[in-house]
């Protein structure tokens, strides 16, 4: 039997920092800007487009097309951070069952729901403006995205299974709308990778969520309860699996990629990234926030700057 790890409600300790901290600084923790690196997904188009796309010798060819990336990953940032605050609201009283949730600004007291309802319709509104303006199928995008996220936050999430699966489509769409916004195709290969690369994030989180709430973990999200260690070992085992295979298959069959092969050499990259995550989820116990991981843990960093550095070399030189 799985024992609780941490109190049901905030102490006194966390009333008091709430209560000394200003609002505004409140709410620019509420949007939580470390989670904004999940928009990065928009970038995937661009960086394996560049032997059809852009090349540093062409600035009137890269530059549009970089900043379009750069706008779409700002629509996307904003209209999450729109997300985030829905999300707070929609799970304020379960939030402060969880040991460390219970210490967002809207859990904790230091940001009055109203703000947070005012500012989640402004940047939400802005978010989608900005995309309908950089190109109208991209606003589309952000729209379905909207909507996706917002059913998550208000019923998929509670759905066994189906909880993952939504935060999986989330990221696919990022990725679409980077490869919208600059007119090119993706591999379905790469689409593979990206919702395999979600899920196994996505299903690393709900069993650290598991194994941190112990029985009290139903409490906060329905779906915890219809889940088990195994359960998730086996999922976890099936994407892991899957997203190296279908990494793999994409670096010897996508049709924008080296002909020689050349990409197959940043596989070991993607082996140790997935490895090296898997030992922070099962000995260090942090799979709970991926983003924080990245920012944390120097290996896991390195890895993926040597992958992005790898890849760009190998896609520049074999053009």
């Amino acid at each position: 039997m799985r024992e609780p790890s941490g109190p049901a409600t905030a102490d006194a300790a966390t009333i008091r920092i709430a209560s000394s901290e200003p609002e505004f600084r409140a709410l620019l923790r509420a949007l939580r800007p470390k989670q904004w690196l999940k928009n990065g997904i928009v970038a995937l188009a661009l960086v394996f487009s560049i032997r059809q796309a852009w090349f540093p010798s062409q600035p009137d060819t890269w530059v549009p097309l970089l900043l379009r990336t750069a706008l779409a990953f700002v629509a996307f940032s904003l209209l999450s951070a729109a997300e985030y605050l829905v999300n707070d609201l929609r799970d304020l009283e379960a939030d402060r069952l969880h040991p460390r949730k219970r210490l967002r600004p809207l859990a904790a007291g230091s940001l009055r729901p109203n703000v947070a309802v005012v500012s989640s319709v402004v940047l939400g509104a802005a978010g989608l403006v900005l995309g309908a303006l950089i190109n109208r199928h991209f606003g589309l995008i952000l729209l379905a995205y909207g909507i996706s996220t917002l059913a998550y936050s208000y019923w998929l999430k509670h759905l066994v299974i189906v909880d993952v699966l939504t935060i999986a489509v989330g990221f696919v769409l990022r990725a679409a709308g980077g490869a919208l916004v600059i007119g090119v195709p993706i591999s379905p290969w790469l689409y593979l990778c990206t919702i395999f690369g979600a899920l196994f994030l996505a299903i690393t989180k709900r069993r650290h969520e598991l194994i941190l709430l112990g029985d009290e973990s139903g409490a906060h999200r329905a779906s915890l309860d219809d889940y088990s260690d195994l359960l998730l070992d086996q999922m976890t085992a099936v994407v892991t699996a899957s997203t190296v295979v279908a990494y793999s298959l994409y670096t010897v069959t996508a049709e924008n990629l080296p002909p020689n092969h050349a990409m197959l050499a940043t596989l070991p990259f993607v082996l140790y990234g997935v490895f090296r995550y898997l030992f922070l989820v099962y000995s260090r116990e942090e799979g709970g926030s991926p983003e924080e991981a990245l920012l944390r843990d120097r290996p896991l960093m390195i890895d993926i700057v040597l992958w992005l550095l790898s890849a760009g070399i190998i896609l520049v030189v074999f053009r």
